[in-house]
């Protein structure tokens, strides 16, 4: 494992040398736009584990993207190896179909300190929820990106990120009520404690997540990635692809509904993703918004 095959990966070429906010900014969004998040491994037939050589090879060597507890251990030892000063934390997810967090700790993200400031790096969540920019881990500050305007709030020693979204503009309009699409414009997303977590914390949910008929993911295959001026998702057979701000306060979600036989071309096309096994696309509606 080595960082300069790492940063073949996503395309980075800027300095190494600066621990600095904008360093980490660049090397953040080299990662979003190259790695996908992706739970496509429990649709094929592979297991994913948690050792971090092999995430490594899984993301680095083999091309593939992953979920937050791969996306992120790689990026915490990426930014570790730099001199970065990184730990873990853990979080819960807000499910929305619910309206409640999650009662079992399923995410991963990374805190980075810099010059005294603490800030959120996490480059596994996907979709429209998926920050474009490390967040200051201050309350009640409005933080405006791309994907629109994120906030963390705390109380009582628990932090909660919330998004506020764009209106959205769907131009085919039989996907207009689509499960897929989050009807409010602020959005819970997670909440998390500043207990710092190793990746032993996360192996139960690692199992768990997917094998457990309960979890989101053995429900869809999801395979996400953002882009310059959005992002596109594959779920189960339909994709998306979402503009920011393609006009006045407004985003552009363009859907279609993909046939069996160009899944994986589109794969390969939209998210540079090769398959070694066969995969079998699954979408149960319901718990995933994008």
């Amino acid at each position: 494992m080595n960082l300069e095959e790492y940063f073949a990966r996503t395309g980075y070429k800027g300095s190494t040398e600066k621990q600095d906010l904008e360093t980490l900014t660049d090397i953040f969004q080299h990662h979003i736009r190259a790695v996908p998040f992706e739970n496509l491994s429990i649709h094929c037939g592979e297991k994913i584990t948690l050792e971090l050589e092999h995430v490594y090879n899984k993301i680095v060597r083999r091309k593939r993207g992953g979920w937050c507890m791969e996306n992120n251990q790689l990026l915490g030892w990426v930014l570790k190896g730099l001199g970065y000063d990184t730990s873990f934390l853990g979080a819960y997810v807000f499910n929305p179909h619910q309206n409640a967090y999650a009662t079992l700790m399923t995410h991963l993200v990374v805190k980075v300190v810099i010059d005294g400031k603490a800030y959120i790096v996490d480059g596994g969540f996907g979709v429209s929820y998926q920050m474009w920019q490390p967040m200051e881990l201050v309350s009640g500050k409005d933080q405006p990106q791309a994907p629109g305007v994120f906030r963390f709030t705390e109380k009582n020693g628990v932090w909660y990120l919330e998004k506020m979204r764009r209106k959205q503009y769907i131009p085919n309009q039989s996907f207009s009520n689509s499960d897929l699409l989050e009807k409010k414009e602020c959005r819970k997303v997670y909440m998390f404690s500043l207990e710092p977590r190793t990746v032993e914390d996360f192996r139960f949910q690692c199992t768990y997540l997917q094998t457990s008929p309960d979890s989101l993911f053995t429900k869809k295959s999801i395979c996400t990635l953002q882009t310059t001026d959005g992002f596109r998702a594959l779920i189960g057979w339909t994709l998306t692809e979402t503009t920011y701000n393609y006009k006045e306060n407004m985003d552009l979600v363009e859907f279609v509904t993909l046939e069996d036989e160009e899944v994986e071309k589109t794969l390969k096309e939209k998210f540079n993703i090769s398959l070694e096994r066969k995969l079998v696309p699954i979408n149960v509606k319901g718990s995933y918004t994008i």
